[in-house]
């Protein structure tokens, strides 16, 4: 399906639904604009981004500003500074409430290509579902009030998404309209935007093109085993694959060029750590972090503290040391931090040398069962890091006021798990299912393998969790399909 068929086609379901979409908007509306007026949130990151977008705006340069002079970087991916510079050149420089108040729209908009996803794969009615889940869902509601990629992200994963799903149905009906071509451009281009939004969008990529690689396949069993009457043609999906392609990765040539020009060097994505060439990281530390990090508390405490500030050696879970003799090596490395706060050189490789004595002697807790704690955490953690709550909630020694949002929070965020994980079960033969089957699962294995469990990370993933949960409400066995 065409882009401007996707559009009449949620433009004719709102038609038929006036009065729901009207007052369900309206309350998405009302939720978004709350967080932006009460609860905007401009964070380090934000002013980053910010400072990337007015010196690209007006001087040329894409760059940060350090000491009254414009350094280059590749840091940051330009999709973020890109929107940023659109609206700072259109309202003003660091008008940040413009920036915000445009995203509550890109946030209402992939409310209703959720509902355009849920039509299609279920009923009319798990559509309703699927607006109405989407437009009260406070974690999605809380991002769109704050100066970060997550809004536009999630919005170009439900659209990539539901151009996948329409672009399949072409392969079920053996058709190939140039609407179909048009859709897997779309779709493609639409991966792109996330891509250069943030380089783990390109998860979305491997989750649509490993679906289309499973469509191949069964196309060429099905060859092997159907009457010569029956063909099954695999040039649809080596075509859409192709053009999927091409149409994802064309977007970052610019980007490419650029750094291959100005940096010297070959990055077509943003470095694993978000540094520029002249800055250093210090892959020992994040090694040893990464053999006992399990929550998104550690993160605030600890992680997020280098290299500027004092770390309090209280704050580590017991299960950073393995012997009276570990916590003795720890805190003499973290006292030698804490007087010069710097973790290069020698400091550095120390922490390695610890970390490779702890993933010796517990393989598993490294590769398997920490890995696998982060991903419990990002998904079912109260999504309230945004908020003033404190993030060690389960302590209850937080105002009531927001020990009550934060157990809110936590609640909510739960139903909608366990919901889309009923949804999924009850619809698991639906076509279309195992697409996002596939992306949940690579995409929560990626965040598994990285030392900062942060709970945004998941959101990209809310589009299909609120589909799934939607589907709930459609007749058993009652399908689009």
């Amino acid at each position: 399906m065409a882009p401007n068929a996707l559009y009449f086609s949620v433009l004719e379901l709102v038609r038929k639904n006036v009065r729901f979409f009207l007052v369900a908007s309206l309350a998405a509306l009302a939720l978004r604009l709350l967080f932006v007026f009460r609860f905007p949130a401009v964070v380090d990151d934000s002013r980053l981004y910010a400072d990337i977008a007015r010196n690209w705006l007006q001087h040329g340069i894409y760059g940060i500003s350090n000491s009254g002079q414009i350094m280059p970087t590749f840091s940051r991916l330009p999709g973020y500074p890109g929107f940023l510079a659109a609206v700072f050149a259109i309202f003003g420089p660091n008008n940040f409430r413009a920036v915000l108040l445009i995203q509550v729209l890109f946030d209402l908009g992939t409310c209703f290509i959720v509902a355009d996803i849920a039509r299609r794969m279920f009923s009319e009615r798990a559509s309703k579902a699927a607006f109405l889940l989407a437009a009260l869902c406070p974690f999605l509601a809380n991002y769109a009030g704050a100066a970060l990629t997550e809004t536009l992200e999630i919005f170009f994963t439900a659209l990539a998404l539901d151009l996948a799903v329409c672009g399949s149905d072409f392969f079920r009906k053996e058709i190939e309209p140039l609407s179909a071509w048009r859709t897997w451009l779309t779709c493609g281009l639409s991966i792109g935007a996330c891509i250069l939004l943030r380089p783990d969008g390109g998860i979305l990529f491997a989750a649509i093109g490993g679906y289309l690689f499973f469509l191949l396949l069964r196309r060429i069993f099905a060859r092997r085993t159907s009457r010569p009457a029956c063909p099954q043609r695999l040039s649809p999906v080596f075509r859409a694959g192709i053009i999927l392609t091409v149409a994802t990765f064309a977007p970052l040539v610019p980007w490419t060029l650029r750094n291959l020009h100005t940096m010297h060097r070959f990055q077509p994505l943003a470095p694993r750590y978000a540094n520029d060439a002249d800055e250093n990281v210090v892959p020992g530390f994040n090694r040893w972090t990464k053999t006992w990090m399990a929550e998104y508390t550690s993160v605030q405490e600890i992680y997020w503290k280098l290299p500027e500030e004092t770390i309090d050696l209280a704050q580590l879970p017991d299960r950073a040391f393995d012997s009276p003799e570990q916590r003795r090596q720890t805190e003499q490395l973290f006292a030698e931090y804490n007087r010069d706060h710097d973790i290069l050189g020698d400091l550095d490789s120390r922490f390695a040398a610890l970390a490779a004595t702890r993933i010796r002697s517990a393989p598993l807790r490294y590769y398997v069962w920490l890995p696998t704690l982060r991903i419990a955490d990002m998904w079912l953690r109260p999504r309230i890091e945004l908020l003033p709550s404190d993030p060690r909630w389960w302590e209850f020694n937080d105002e009531v006021v927001w020990l009550t949002v934060s157990i809110a929070f936590g609640i909510i965020n739960l139903a909608y798990v366990l919901a889309a994980a009923a949804g999924l079960l009850r619809s698991r033969e639906v076509a279309g299912i195992g697409l996002f089957l596939l992306f949940v699962l690579l995409r929560s294995l990626f965040l598994g393998s990285i030392e900062n469990p942060e709970p945004r990370y998941t959101l990209e993933c809310y589009p299909v969790v609120v589909v799934l949960a939607a589907s709930l409400f459609s007749p058993i066995g009652k399908s689009n399909r």
